[in-house]
């Protein structure tokens, strides 16, 4: 007989606490997978646009995840256009899909005065208003960055529903929704 290498995905109650202990350890951990994941938000064409992003925090409480962008970014356009986005993390070692569908809203200037304030000055290059990021240039380094927090926004998600996948010995699957407080429901894998 085998045991289960991942007996957390045995119950609703402990798969949902181990996929946002997974998500926060991606807020710490640069080598956790969940520390970047896709995100996916509808175009301006009505195409589905997908990028990886950087996971800045995560609140399993309140249900939130918190990204950083460039303001002028084709992601802060689309979600001005159409605030639903949805986030993908494929976790290998722990053989879990999480697909997270998401309200965005898009905060700048004083709101995040003080997160500015704390990010190193190397990674403020990131966020410029003087190279618009996706705009045409004649060469790949044809352009140059001079930080400006005018420029920088935070994307907070909050999330509406997280539908997971684990395979394993026995494929699980499950989807847990904030309208109704995160009780969760199995579906077949």
């Amino acid at each position: 007989m085998t045991t289960d290498p991942h007996p957390w995905a045995a119950k609703l109650e402990s798969l949902h606490a181990h996929l946002w202990a997974r998500l926060s350890r991606g807020v710490h951990d640069r080598h956790a997978p969940a520390r970047h994941p896709t995100l996916a938000t509808v175009g301006a064409n009505g195409l589905p646009q997908a990028r990886t992003v950087v996971l800045r925090a995560a609140d399993a409480r309140a249900g939130t995840l918190h990204f950083y962008t460039d303001r002028q970014s084709a992601k802060v356009a689309e979600l001005k256009a159409n605030p639903l986005a949805a986030l993908h993390v494929w976790d290998a070692s722990a053989h879990l899909q999480m697909r997270i569908d998401a309200q965005v809203t898009i905060q700048t200037g004083a709101d995040v005065a003080n997160i500015w304030a704390r990010i190193p000055e190397p990674s403020r290059y990131a966020y410029s208003s003087n190279a618009t990021p996706g705009q045409p240039i004649p060469e790949a380094l044809a352009y140059a960055k001079t930080p400006d927090p005018a420029s920088f926004a935070l994307l907070c998600l909050t999330v509406r529903a997280i539908d997971v996948l684990h395979l394993g010995h026995n494929h699980r699957r499950a989807r847990f929704e904030r309208s109704d407080d995160w009780a969760g429901q199995w579906l077949v894998p």
